[in-house]
This record gives C-alpha cells, structure tokens and sequence, in this order.
C-alpha cells in the first residue's frame, strides 16, 4: 500500500500509513518523507524529536504547550501498542472539546500528526510500548500545561479501566478550567 494520509473526524488531525515493504527478513519503512508530508498539509519544520517508553496500562496526559512554544506532534510506535487521541481546545472551533482516537503500534506502523491546538494523549494497550514523536518546537516548563485525562465534557474513551497516572496527571484541570491560549 502507498503512503497515504486520511484526516480524521477532526480534519486537522491526520492518520498516516506509512509505505512498508515486507519479507520473509522483516520490514522497511519509511518514516518520514518531507516533500510528501508537507504536501499533506504537516509541518515541515521539526526540531526536535522525542521518544516515551511506558509500561502496559500507563495512561500520558492529555499534554499541550502555550504559545509561543506551541507544538505540533508527528507521533508513531516504535514498540507495542498505544490508544493516541487528540483533543481540540481551540477556543471557537467547531469541533473544540471534541476528541479523535487511533490504535498506533510498531505492527501496523500508522502516524498521527497532532496540530498546535490540539492537547494530545495515549494508554499503553500491550505489555509495554515506546513512542517517538517529532515535534515543531521544543519543550518549555512555563509553556507546559494540560487537561484532565477523564474530563466527562470531552469523554474519551479509553480503552482501559484502571490506568496507571503521574500524579501531574490526576490533578490537571477540567478543560472548562484550562488555560490554554488556542483559537481557531
């Protein structure tokens, strides 16, 4: 199958299947390709790249930075399994508090490109996982702010029952309450 790009029920956020070719040694893929990914309307200029490793049942976030160091977020599995969602909080959208959820795994090698405005997440659904995700601009504490994992105003669906959490993460705020910033 070719590299393809479907946007999702939030069309900014895009599903990517990557091109893999297979045999009976393994696998090749390309992971990222920047004349055709920026084609597709994801951002060209990443500068930073950034890799999570986490236990079965470990829930992240939902994360986002203020502007200026806003970042959008190319997210893919290197190992196992994850449950990736997006969240849009940008003030005025037509599909803020809304959320879109895929299955990313090192299997079927399947992206998610996260656009600034968005706050992103994901569980680990196997055993463990690693993530490697680029991102449009680099880390900054003051910038860094988040939302409520199980906020029931955006009721993600999360395909676990028990998560293991950070204890930053039990105690963000409900979107309603979060500062943020975006707007559409």
């Amino acid at each position: 199958m070719p590299l393809t790009f479907s946007p999702l029920a939030i069309p900014e956020v895009i599903l990517v299947r990557p091109h893999t070719i297979g045999d009976n040694r393994g696998w090749f893929r390309e992971s990222y390709k920047e004349k055709e990914y920026s084609a597709a309307g994801i951002a060209s200029h990443f500068v930073q790249d950034n890799t999570s490793h986490s236990s079965g049942g470990v829930l992240r976030g939902l994360h986002f930075q203020r502007s200026p160091f806003a970042q959008g977020k190319l997210v893919s599995v290197v190992f196992g399994e994850v449950f990736d969602v997006a969240v849009d909080i940008r003030a005025g959208s037509p599909t803020y508090g809304t959320w879109v959820g895929e299955f990313l795994s090192a299997g079927n090698g399947h992206q998610l490109w996260i656009p600034e405005g968005f706050a992103h997440g994901f569980c680990v659904t196997s055993e463990s996982a690693t993530l490697s995700y680029k991102v449009t601009a680099g880390y900054s504490g003051p910038s860094d702010g988040g939302i409520r994992w199980n906020d029931p105003a955006i009721g993600v669906a999360w395909p676990v029952t028990d998560p293991t959490l950070s204890e930053k993460d039990t105690m963000q705020p409900f979107l309603a309450d979060a500062e943020h910033g975006f707007v559409y």
